[in-house]
């Protein structure tokens, strides 16, 4: 039930930050969706947590986290001008982590929405390796790093929030 709320504020987040590493918006203006979009996914995590009844439940609240924590740490890195290595790093970890997940839910797909998640577990762990490239190793990736991020805004998030907020109750 709360998976469109944090899809809709993802959405926003990504499309934002691919328009700012675009250097379309200011560091100090991009801190506002990061801080938000951190404190949503990390609410939304916070009560499923709570109602979590087994393992595949946390397993989601986790998964959740890593969203929230990147956020807040793009927001912390503009706040306090880091130049993102340690966010880099994470993102490798990031990377990693969610790999097993976007193979579970393929697997285990039994509807189109299934699939659409398997898919963008898969892209967002690509994303997350590209922020570790660019972040950690120094590669010169910001111009496909941005569009990425922008589209997987878009693909993965703001445009199934908007589907699943507007399907017939």
């Amino acid at each position: 039930m709360l998976l469109p709320l944090s899809l809709l504020f993802v959405g926003a987040v990504l499309f934002l930050n691919g328009i700012w590493m675009f250097g379309r918006i200011s560091d100090r203006e991009i801190v506002i969706i990061n801080l938000v979009t951190a404190t949503i996914t990390a609410a939304v995590a916070a009560l499923s947590l709570i109602r979590a009844e087994d393992i595949g439940d946390v397993r989601e609240v986790a998964m959740s986290l890593l969203f929230s924590v990147t956020y807040l740490w793009v927001a912390c890195n503009r706040i306090t001008g880091a130049d993102g290595r340690g966010l880099g790093w994470f993102s490798l970890f990031v990377a990693i982590s969610v790999l097993p997940e976007a193979v579970r839910t393929l697997i285990a797909a039994e509807d189109l929405m299934d699939l659409w998640l398997g898919v963008s577990w898969a892209l967002w762990s690509g994303l997350w390796f590209l922020y570790f490239l660019m972040l950690a190793v120094g590669r010169s990736l910001v111009r496909p790093t941005a569009l990425a991020t922008l589209m997987s805004g878009v693909f993965t998030a703001w445009l199934p929030a908007l589907v699943l907020l507007n399907r017939p109750t």
